[in-house]
C-alpha cells in the first residue's frame, strides 16, 4: 500500500498538480498506513482520520493543488461559496465531458471541519476545501488509492477548463469586472511554457504485434508527459491487419503494459468487452478511411476550452451542445493548413454517442495535421502509418489552440 501511495503522489507532483513533498495520503490496509510515515503535526492527519471514522472508505488523499491550479480553484472555490444558497457551501459545474460523466459537480466548504468535510464526502467523490487564502482538494477511494488519484486529477483538470471557458464567456458577454480582468493576468502569469519538442517515438509501419504493442506503450506514455492527458484517460489504437489493437477502458496511457486488447474487426474476438468505451468510434474510423494506423486520443486543455467557446450566445440548444450541437464549428489557421471540425458527441454507442459524429468529422480531414475535436471532451488524431504524425498533430493542435484562446480573449477585451 505504501508503495502504491507513494506511486500516485509521485505522478500527482510529476505532472505539476502538487508541489513535491505536499500530497497526504492515507490507506487502509490492516491498519492505516500515511504516505508521510513521520507525522509532524500536519492539521491534515486529524482531519483525514476523523473522514475515515465518519465514512467507508479504503484510501482518502488531501492536498493542496499547486500553481496554476490553486490559482484557478482560488476563484473558482470563492464565486461558488458566494453564488451558494447555504451559508458556507457551494459547488463549481465545469462543462467537461468528464465532470458530466464521472463528477456531476465539485462541493465547495470553507471549513477545514471533519462534518462538513464527511457530508460533501458523501455526495460525491471529491470536495474543495477553501482555508482561508488557499484550497485543499479531498478525494476517496472506496477500493485503493488509485481512485483518489484519479478523482484529485480529474477536478484539477475540470476547473482550469472551467476558469478559462468561463473567462471567454463573460469576455464576449461583456461582464468582466477589474477584478476578474486583474485576477485573470495574475493567473495567465503563471501558465507554465508549451513544450516544443517531440518526443523520438518508433518509426512504422508495424508488421507484428509485439512492435505495434511497443508503440502504443511508448506513445502513450508520452502523451501524459508531455500533459496531453490526464490522469486515466485518453485512449490510443493501431490497426494491425484486421486486428485493432487498442488501450483498455480504464487504462493509464503511462501504464499500458497489459492493457492492450486485441480486437479483430469482424468482431469474431471478445477482447472489445474490456477495451476503451471509444472502441466503436475507433473501429468506424478505421473502417472509413483505408489511410489510417494509429489513432491518438487526448485531453489537452486548450483545446477542450476552445471547443466550448461558441460566438451564438442566444443558440436554442444551449446546454444541449455535447449532445445536439448542429452549428458547424471548428479550429482554424489557413497559413498552416490547419482545419479540425469540432463535433458533439456522448461516450459511448448511445444515439448521441460520439461513434455517431468522430468518424466522418475525422475521416474529412485532409492534409498533415488530421484531427477532430469532440465538444467539451478531447482531441482525436490520426497517423498514417505511426504515432509520429498523430502525436505531432495533437501537440501542434492544443499549441494553437492556447495562442488562439489568448487572441480571442483580446479581441473581446478580456485582457
Amino acid at each position: 500500500m505504501n508503495t502504491l501511495m507513494a506511486k500516485y503522489a509521485a505522478k500527482l507532483s510529476a505532472t505539476g498538480l502538487c508541489a513535491p513533498g505536499d500530497v497526504l495520503m492515507a490507506a487502509l490496509d490492516d491498519e492505516l498506513a500515511w504516505s508521510q510515515p513521520t507525522d509532524t503535526g500536519d492539521p491534515r492527519r486529524k482531519l483525514m482520520g476523523a473522514v475515515f471514522a465518519g465514512m467507508n472508505i479504503s484510501a482518502l488523499l488531501l492536498a493542496r493543488p499547486a500553481g496554476v491550479y490553486q490559482a484557478v480553484m482560488v476563484e473558482l472555490a470563492r464565486q461558488a461559496l458566494a453564488d451558494g444558497t447555504t451559508s458556507g457551501w457551494g459547488s463549481i459545474t465545469p462543462g467537461d465531458c468528464e465532470t458530466r460523466t464521472f463528477l456531476h459537480d465539485l462541493p465547495v466548504v470553507d471549513s477545514m471541519g471533519a462534518d462538513v468535510v464527511i457530508q460533501a464526502l458523501r455526495q460525491r467523490k471529491g470536495c474543495v476545501i477553501l482555508n482561508g487564502d488557499e484550497v485543499l482538494v479531498a478525494a476517496f477511494g472506496t477500493v485503493s488509492p488509485e481512485q483518489a488519484y484519479v478523482t484529485f486529477s480529474s477536478m484539477c483538470f475540470a476547473c482550469f477548463v472551467a476558469y478559462f471557458a468561463d473567462h471567454l464567456l463573460r469576455a464576449r458577454q461583456g461582464s468582466l469586472t477589474p477584478e476578474r480582468q486583474a485576477a485573470f493576468e495574475r493567473i495567465k502569469a503563471l501558465l507554465p511554457e508549451d513544450r516544443d519538442d517531440l518526443p523520438d517515438l518508433l518509426p512504422g509501419p508495424f508488421e507484428s504485434e509485439d512492435a505495434a504493442r511497443e508503440a502504443l506503450i511508448q506513445a502513450g506514455r508520452h502523451t501524459v508527459e508531455y500533459g496531453l492527458v490526464d490522469s486515466y484517460f485518453g485512449n490510443i489504437s493501431y490497426r494491425l491487419g484486421d486486428t485493432i489493437l487498442i488501450s483498455q477502458t480504464g487504462s493509464s496511457l503511462d501504464e499500458l503494459g497489459a492493457c492492450i486488447d486485441p480486437c479483430r474487426m469482424d468482431g469474431s474476438s471478445c477482447a472489445g468487452i474490456t477495451a476503451s468505451s471509444e472502441y466503436s468510434a475507433h473501429k468506424a474510423v478505421y473502417e472509413a478511411e483505408d489511410n489510417a494506423r494509429a489513432i491518438l486520443h487526448g485531453h489537452p486543455r486548450f483545446s477542450v476550452i476552445l471547443s466550448l467557446d461558441c460566438e451564438r450566445l442566444d443558440c436554442p440548444k444551449l446546454g444541449e451542445c455535447h449532445r445536439a450541437c448542429d452549428t458547424p464549428r471548428a479550429v482554424t489557421d489557413p497559413s498552416g493548413g490547419l482545419g479540425v471540425p469540432i463535433v458533439p458527441g456522448e461516450v459511448g454507442t448511445g444515439p448521441f454517442g460520439l461513434c455517431n459524429t468522430l468518424p466522418a468529422a475525422l475521416t474529412g480531414t485532409s492534409g498533415e495535421k488530421r484531427g477532430a475535436i469532440v465538444y467539451g471532451h478531447g482531441l482525436f488524431t490520426l497517423g498514417a502509418v505511426d504515432f509520429r504524425d498523430a502525436f505531432a498533430t495533437l501537440m501542434g493542435v492544443e499549441h494553437f489552440c492556447r495562442a488562439e484562446y489568448f487572441r480571442r480573449v483580446a479581441r473581446l477585451g478580456g485582457e
